[in-house]
């Protein structure tokens, strides 16, 4: 039989789990995933801070890097470099050469995103600027704009920096930029912005509507959002939105909205956790189509055909172990409206092994993960 305790979301519980049965021999664990990991397909021993698959395998990586000047010892400016499918590597951006204006400043890379041709690359930068004399300093976050030879992208000829852009995607064209920008601080809600490459800023239908999340629905326009009225009184509602006009459809009045939303792949489903226990997914087409699954808060990648998430047992940019959860067939919400809450037999992977950050490659057949401390990212095969 299988422990309640060797599926627990919490390590230490299940590291005692497997102690005391490997002793008495009482229950056996879920076969963790076969896998090497004294032999992964590539590795690159940096510190690495973000990283993302582009559409044709390639990695787009930052990596941690301390700068001194005249004043100051220890600003971070990330530099970012490419590595291709056969291991090649070359650096787009040198962050002790990155300057913006007279002013000193710190960054970090927060996340990457392709275009869908895989010819450009937003890096949502987390920074920390020196304001004036007596060293005061001012958070913010921005979007940096180039191509895969490191040249950087002026919009309208203007800047190649969206100021206040957080979680940026491109649509379809190549073309159109949209993204978040702060309007509930700090970061609980947001409004919805977008931005063309030759034209600049442009007026969206949703101008007054605020936000807790999106997510771009792949191969489309529209995109599936929680939204929160500006008092955040109301509650939160799912909703299925065109970015150019004011087509939507709200999808759910959802009962709670505690981070995660993420499309399916192939634009089918969403998902997101309702509370810190309880991940809830949708059809998008038929949103009376419901599972509950009693998994733990986490941060998770779907699988490439949408039957299953790999679900990593901490929030982003935080380490924990990850699992295979199958996701079970949606179904109508009975007529009592009491959705069942599965809780699935999760499936260790990488010998439960914590990792700080991992993504699926887009062929499916790759898995790549950094480790902590070093934080070195490490590929290997997808046990799958």
């Amino acid at each position: 039989m299988t422990c309640p305790c060797s599926v627990s979301r919490f390590r230490w519980l299940r590291r005692i789990c497997s102690v005391v049965c490997a002793v008495v021999g009482c229950c056996s664990l879920p076969s963790a995933r076969a896998q090497n990991l004294d032999k992964p397909l590539q590795s690159i021993d940096e510190e690495i801070t973000a990283f993302a698959y582009a559409p044709d395998g390639r990695i787009v990586y930052s990596v941690y890097r301390r700068v001194k000047t005249k004043v100051f010892d220890a600003l971070e400016h990330d530099d970012i470099w490419i590595q291709d499918a056969g291991g090649k590597r070359r650096r787009l951006l040198e962050g002790q050469k990155y300057t913006r204006g007279n002013q000193a400043f710190s960054y970090l890379v927060n996340s990457f995103r392709w275009s869908p041709n895989g010819r450009m690359i937003l890096a949502e930068l987390l920074t920390t600027t020196v304001v004036d004399d007596s060293g005061k300093t001012e958070d913010s976050f921005q979007t940096m704009l180039f191509d895969d030879a490191g040249h950087e992208i002026h919009i309208a000829k203007g800047d190649s920096v969206i100021p206040d852009a957080a979680n940026p995607f491109f649509l379809p064209d190549n073309a159109t930029i949209a993204f978040l920008s702060e309007a509930v601080k700090p970061r609980q809600l947001f409004s919805l912005k977008s931005t063309r490459l030759d034209i600049g800023s442009l007026k969206s239908p949703h101008d007054g509507r605020t936000f807790r999340d999106v997510s771009p629905i792949p191969g489309t326009i529209s995109i599936a959002a929680v939204e929160q009225d500006h008092a955040m009184t109301g509650p939160n509602r799912l909703q299925r939105l065109d970015l150019f006009t004011d087509n939507d459809k709200e999808l759910a009045t959802i009962e709670g909205y505690e981070g995660g939303l993420s499309v399916s792949p192939g634009g089918k489903k969403v998902a997101y956790f309702m509370d810190k226990e309880i991940l809830e997914i949708r059809d998008l087409t038929s949103p009376n189509h419901v599972a509950r699954l009693r998994i733990g808060l986490g941060a998770f990648r779907w699988s490439p055909d949408e039957s299953g998430i790999l679900l990593k047992r901490s929030i982003e940019k935080k380490s924990g172990d990850l699992i295979w959860i199958d996701l079970p067939p949606l179904a109508p919400i009975p007529a009592n409206h009491e959705i069942p809450v599965v809780q699935p037999t999760p499936v260790p992977v990488l010998h439960g092994l914590s990792f700080r950050d991992f993504a699926i490659s887009p062929d499916g057949r790759s898995l790549a993960v950094i480790i902590p401390g070093k934080r070195n990212l490490l590929i290997f095969p997808l046990p799958r």
